[in-house]
């Protein structure tokens, strides 16, 4: 890989476990055998830390692991310094954004994990990004003028003002039976902002589950219920986040004609899809994460 800068090494919270191992990172890291005992070691908490200025990023911690916790990233020189989100010390680190574009559908496709869910959030200003600081939440003054000279710091200085109405439909959609009660109708009807109910019903399908409950409904069925809900109501950015999951190849494509339709001057369209056929057919713009 060309312009690399350096190499850090990441920990999968989730699999790190050293309570259940001989801390083999610790105890065959070169740095710390050669006296440098803060390039790895263990919080108070129980945490492995890993000081990313003091590594090296050798692998040996990566071939030792029992668990398969640690990876080393090659970090390219163009995205140095540009740190939007981070979770956590030695964590997921999101660089860059795709910018919503009015009157254009912005497609964003990349593998589990690599921060689609989290592009959408922040651009939707349901997560305000620390900026690669997560001991603490960056005020909307230090994100506006970190995207200075961009359109994204038009963007989000909308977001910090409320200037910018979001409909946004989760990943999740089992949950969608937790959050909400009633029919199919009762849902919809109460969400209705753009009197196209009718129309969207015949086009996604629904006509038939119209007195269904939602607790009642298949994971296609919540989905399109989802996506409903999503186009029905006014908004100045409508976010979709895997809108093909669990929906056949017909059906899909009437959902991309549905999203499609939504973006209009004045209105913008976010949607993160891992269908590439999709994806290439509804978006304007595509971002690889």
């Amino acid at each position: 890989m060309s312009g690399i800068r350096r190499r850090i090494a990441v920990v999968d919270r989730d699999r790190c476990s050293p309570k259940k191992c001989g801390l083999e990172c610790i105890k065959y890291c070169p740095r710390v055998r050669s006296g440098i005992e803060e390039t790895v070691q263990l919080t108070e908490e129980g945490w492995l830390v890993i000081d990313e200025d003091l590594c090296t990023g050798c692998g040996i911690c990566v071939k030792v692991c029992p668990f398969g916790a640690i990876t080393v990233v090659n970090l390219p020189t163009p995205i140095i310094g540009e740190e939007i989100h981070r979770y956590s010390r030695n964590g997921f680190v999101l660089y860059r954004l795709p910018i919503p574009r009015p009157g254009s559908v912005v497609g964003t496709v990349g593998p589990n994990g690599v921060g689609k869910t989290t592009v959408m959030r922040i651009l939707a200003g349901e997560l305000r990004p620390n900026l690669g600081d997560p001991s603490r939440e960056a005020n909307w003054n230090e994100v506006i003028d970190t995207f200075k000279g961009s359109e994204l710091q038009h963007h989000f200085r909308r977001l910090a003002d409320g200037e910018i109405r979001v409909s946004r439909k989760p990943e999740r959609i089992g949950l969608i039976p937790k959050a909400v009660e009633g029919s199919v109708m009762e849902i919809l009807e109460k969400v209705n902002q753009i009197g196209a109910l009718g129309e969207l019903m015949q086009d996604l399908d629904l006509s038939g589950l119209v007195d269904r409950e939602v607790r009642e409904l298949s994971g296609g069925e919540l989905q399109r219920l989802a996506i409903a809900a999503t186009c029905l109501r006014d908004a100045d950015l409508y976010v979709f986040d895997e809108p093909s999951n669990y929906l056949d190849v017909y059906q899909r494509m009437g959902v991309a004609r549905v999203i499609g339709k939504l973006a209009r001057p004045g209105r913008a369209v976010l949607i993160s899809e891992h269908d590439l056929a999709i994806l290439d057919y509804l978006s304007d713009y595509i971002h690889v994460l």
